[in-house]
């Protein structure tokens, strides 16, 4: 039967003060809990694997037999030469082998193992037993010793019969002889034969090491949960440890309130109370179950000292943009997909960790597309993406003020581009484009031209700080982030100093795949990962120099996940580059950079005269909304689909800052907004013109 509990403290009616009137009894708490209330009837079974998962897995099946192989081999190799050395200790040892043969075969003749109990009969005079163990040993003693001397006797004939009949094989018998007679003599403590591999033992992942490492953490719901017994709070093994690739596997769930991210940002204190090193500890939520499950995964190895797999594309294989693509691992050596289409993507890090090769890879992904159109920009200058010269349809490596000019060419390019195409799908039929965005069906129509289009940028804080062309490369790359994944459009931004300068915020707002290296601090890593990453737990701050080529990796399923990417040489890049050349000549797309035609050369729009030009001798100061809508109606092909802040970002470099201006809304209100003076902007033409003069 349910016990009526008495309403909380903080519920209770406080009591009024007594009257004349005697009040009325205060009504019982009505249980809750229907004793005849139906179960849910859901159950939910997971049948385990008839074989294990090594056996199934054609890559982890090789890996073992690799591994087996290899170490066989090695011991192969490493006692063949030995073996004289062998032989020699051997034989030096045999005489006090024989002696150990010859006593403990007398031992073993005169029954002597069983001496201590007949002289326990003696001691205690008991007649009767020490009479059954007399009996005993004359029984032993008389068939050892017809043993001995038939195995003597037949031993000596068959030596003499080898001396006469096969000489040689009596010198091997007796080499073995002697050899197994060094065995017998070598001391237990230095044997002759070591081991070729010697093997770290790792201590096997238990249930009582799980609980000290959760201990560990701090946490005191957790703490006190493991004190108390731990199913009462919820702290439960949902299933049996289990091995799990190079590592074991642990999954329980959490005491109720406490989610997986609590135990994530104190990883680094789990690892100190499981004994492992931070590379080998990663717990994660599991996402086929509810939010208070843990999985916690232990490996063998650190991440980074963990072999892993061969690239899957490294030496055969085509790509479509549009589909999932292997580009790396993660702890488990599992393979980990992405897909470029429909996002834009954000890489950050921390100098010399793996930024640049990690964009050449996705670069190189989309070369492996026969049909994507690819603009790569180096503003580093070393060269990095000049194995894939061969296949980019724009390309240049430098800072200098010519290349800066270069992309800006290509960019207004693409800017064109963009705006066909947002037309084209437009005007297409729902049948045929029914999302408003290029499917696979409408990429392979060359007659369309809505091929994949990848742009990317290393070090892209360089054009952004460019003094000249800074602001129409930060707006053209902001409208390609906002509007060209729709279009088959994939812009990719890499940078060593990811804050708002480097990444402006329409950018860095509006990207969908993050990869975050090694970071220094809380902050940038929220500017790549997303704010609030840091205080969930997903810390690139944790990586260490050596992690090189591993992130986290964010937008690509429902939690960020870590991922180390696969490693492709300048040498390799230029080999798939060059079968992505041929692929591309069999389609008949090579064009641009690899055939040696560049950008148009562009004017580009003056900024202050059009700016000027919209607004009339009559206004003072006008709203910057509404230059943007003017200066739309002025020259469409360049100023389409731009916004306030798109005005103010482009007079930001002639000095021009915008103020509180007052004016009136279309319904007659007036109000303050941002806007800018007429006489700033004349002030800003007359400034650059006598610049311009006195160069």
């Amino acid at each position: 039967m349910t016990d009526t509990l008495p309403p909380p403290t903080h519920l209770r009616a406080v009591p009024e003060p007594a009257t004349a009137v005697e009040p009325e009894e205060s009504p019982a708490v009505r249980p809750v809990d229907n004793p005849k209330l139906a179960e849910p009837n859901v159950a939910t079974e997971k049948r385990k694997p008839v074989l294990a998962g090594w056996v199934t897995n054609r890559r982890d099946f090789l890996a073992t037999a690799r591994h087996a192989g290899a170490n066989l081999g090695y011991a192969s190799l490493f006692h063949g030469i030995r073996l004289p050395v062998y032989a020699a200790r051997l034989t030096a040892m045999s005489p006090r082998g024989a002696c150990r043969f010859v006593v403990s075969t007398n031992r073993w003749v005169w029954d002597r193992e069983a001496a201590p109990l007949r002289d326990m009969a003696v001691r205690t005079e008991d007649v009767e037993e020490y009479m059954r163990l007399s009996r005993l040993r004359a029984g032993r003693v008389r068939l050892r010793g017809l043993v001995t001397l038939v195995a003597a006797v037949f031993g000596f004939g068959f030596a003499l019969w080898l001396y006469v009949m096969a000489p040689a094989a009596l010198y091997a018998f007796a080499a073995g002889g002697v050899l197994l007679l060094g065995r017998a003599g070598q001391q237990p403590d230095a044997p002759v034969v070591g081991p070729a591999v010697l093997r770290t033992e790792i201590q096997k992942l238990t249930g009582s090491i799980v609980l000290r490492g959760l201990d560990s953490i701090g946490n005191a719901k957790i703490s006190a949960s493991i004190k108390k017994g731990g199913d009462m709070n919820g702290l439960r093994f949902t299933s049996e440890i289990v091995r799990d690739g190079p590592g074991y596997r642990a999954d329980l769930d959490l005491p109720y309130g406490i989610t997986p991210d609590d135990v994530m940002e104190k990883r680094e204190n789990l690892a100190s109370g499981l004994r492992r090193k931070v590379g080998c500890v990663w717990p994660s939520p599991d996402p086929d179950e509810h939010e208070g499950r843990l999985v916690l995964w232990v490996g063998d190895k650190p991440m980074n000292e963990t072999t892993k797999p061969a690239w899957p594309l490294l030496k055969d294989g085509r790509v479509d943009l549009f589909k999932p693509v292997v580009f790396g691992n993660d702890q488990r050596m599992r393979d980990v997909e992405v897909t470029m289409m429909f996002a834009s993507i954000i890489i950050g890090s921390v100098p010399r960790m793996g930024k640049t090769f990690l964009m050449r890879l996705l670069l190189l992904i989309a070369a492996l597309d026969p049909r994507a159109e690819i603009h790569a920009f180096d503003f580093k200058g070393t060269g990095d993406f000049g194995a894939l010269e061969p296949v980019c349809h724009r390309y240049r490596a430098g800072d200098d003020d010519e290349d800066i000019k270069y992309v800006l060419d290509a960019l207004r390019e693409l800017r064109e581009e963009m705006r066909r195409r947002t037309k084209l799908v437009r005007s297409l039929p729902r049948s045929r484009c029914p999302e408003s965005k290029v499917t696979p069906e409408l990429a392979n129509d060359k007659s369309l031209g809505l091929h994949p289009i990848v742009f990317a940028a290393d070090e892209c804080q360089v054009a952004f700080e460019h003094e000249k062309y800074g602001a129409e490369i930060e707006s053209i790359c902001t409208d390609l982030t906002k509007r060209g994944p729709a279009l088959g459009m994939v812009a990719m931004f890499g940078t060593q100093r990811p804050d708002a300068k480097s990444l402006p915020p329409g950018i860095s707002s509006n990207a969908v795949l993050r990869f975050c290296l090694k970071v220094m601090g809380h902050t940038v890593n929220d500017m790549v990962l997303g704010t609030g990453a840091y205080k969930a737990g997903y810390r690139a701050t944790m990586f260490s120099r050596s992690d090189r080529g591993i992130c986290w990796m964010a937008g690509e399923g429902d939690d960020p996940r870590i991922v180390a990417s696969a490693f492709v040489d300048a040498v390799a890049a230029e080999k798939i580059t060059a079968r992505a050349r041929r692929a591309r000549e069999e389609y008949g797309n090579v064009t641009g950079h690899a055939i040696g035609q560049g950008p148009e050369k562009t004017a580009g729009a003056d900024i202050l005269t059009d700016v000027l030009g919209v607004i009339p001798a009559t206004e003072k100061a006008v709203w910057c909304e509404r230059i943007a809508v003017r200066l739309a109606a002025l020259r469409p092909e360049m100023y389409e689909g731009w916004k306030g802040e798109n005005v103010t970002t482009a007079l930001k470099p002639w000095g021009i800052k915008p103020g509180q201006v007052w004016g009136q809304t279309d319904t007659g209100e007036g109000k303050n907004r941002r806007g800018v003076e007429r006489a700033d902007i004349t002030a800003a033409i007359t400034r650059r013109d006598a610049d311009r003069a006195a160069a």
